[in-house]
């Protein structure tokens, strides 16, 4: 591949709520086992690119947890990899990532001691399979200086959230990035679409790339609530998990899901390590969750490790990883509005 991938992972979102309390927005666990800078991750590694740097800094600990094996994703080779940048402190700099173009250029050095002649730009807070193969021959084939993939949202979203028309992947010849992001700092731009981009508008040749399968951002509750139960859905699972190429993620050694007798699931995802007493019907449970005896849990996501007490009655809701619901509890939430559950009950009484 004649390309090196950027993704940018270090931002939060208000709009996520508690959900970005404790970890990044590309940290967010999707579809039972998976997190959402896997998509990214996948695509890049899926589509040929050995090279890849990951820029965090918002609550980085739990994606950087996430990332400390390039195996899974296939980066482990003598020549590429997967590097991880946070922001670093020196005698010469003591800022914080001001902005998506501020990360890139204070690990500048990344891209110029790399010799690829592209580079493909992506958040990592998108759920998607994408071939940037074909994205990279279409770039050169229109001898495009920048390439954004657009996406048409129809009227199931805001496309407002999305800067109108980008779906966060962007193409652009190495040596000029390079420029424009030393030229943008120079100038006191921090910002890679408002500050570059959109600088460039009518004076560089920009081209849309339209992509025409599952996409979805993440940054609200309601948004990301709607991308998990979407993998409900057959047809979405199947384009993600059987149909090649498939989606990587890091690997637990977790024993299978368990359900006891007088346990009743039903349209729903549940995950490795987790064991069910009661009702589940139209949710997710991701790993190491535990149902207990007739409790009922409606179009609901259950995060990792979490234990629900007897006779516990969940819809509408997600909750938080870590939590303990206890016994004889009752949360309910509404399909527009949906509630978050944080939980940190003792888990043990004697």
């Amino acid at each position: 591949m004649r390309a090196i991938g950027l993704i940018l992972a270090g931002g939060s979102s208000s709009r996520m709520k508690e959900l970005t309390r404790k970890r990044a927005t590309a940290a967010m666990p999707i579809a039972g086992g998976y997190r959402s800078i896997d998509f990214a991750l996948s695509s890049m590694a899926n589509s040929q690119i050995s090279k890849v740097g990951v820029f965090t800094q918002y609550n980085s600990k739990s994606l950087s947890q996430h990332l400390n094996s390039s195996k899974w994703w296939d980066f482990g080779r003598k020549q590429g990899g997967l590097f991880v940048f946070t922001p670093t402190l020196t005698h010469d700099n003591n800022q914080w990532y001001r902005g998506t173009a501020d990360a890139i250029a204070q690990n500048i050095d990344f891209l110029k001691s790399s010799h690829e002649p592209y580079v493909i730009i992506a958040s990592g807070d998108c759920v998607y399979k994408m071939d940037m193969g074909k994205l990279l021959e279409y770039h050169i084939e229109k001898n495009a200086d920048i390439t954004i993939v657009t996406k048409d949202l129809g009227a199931v979203d805001d496309p407002s959230r999305f800067g109108v028309v980008s779906a966060g992947i962007y193409v652009i010849r190495r040596r000029q990035l390079i420029e424009m992001i030393e030229r943008a700092g120079a100038e006191g731009g921090f910002d890679l679409v408002k500050d570059i981009f959109i600088r460039y508008k009518g004076i560089k040749k920009i081209y849309a790339y339209q992509m025409n399968s599952y996409w979805s951002n993440i940054t609200t509750v309601n948004s990301y609530f709607k991308t998990n139960m979407d993998f409900l859905n057959r047809d979405i699972r199947e384009y993600f998990f059987e149909g090649f190429p498939q989606i990587a993620s890091r690997i637990e050694d977790l024993p299978p899901a368990k359900y006891n007798a007088g346990s009743k699931v039903e349209n729903s995802l549940v995950a490795s390590g987790c064991i069910i007493n009661g009702e589940v019907k139209d949710s997710l449970l991701f790993k190491e969750v535990y149902v207990g005896n007739n409790c009922t849990i409606r179009n609901s996501i259950i995060l990792n490790d979490v234990y629900i007490g007897d006779n516990t009655y969940i819809e509408n809701c997600i909750v938080e990883s870590h939590g303990t619901i206890r016994a004889n509890s009752n949360y309910v939430g509404t399909p527009e509005d949906i509630k978050i559950i944080l939980e940190q009950n003792e888990r043990y009484v004697l």
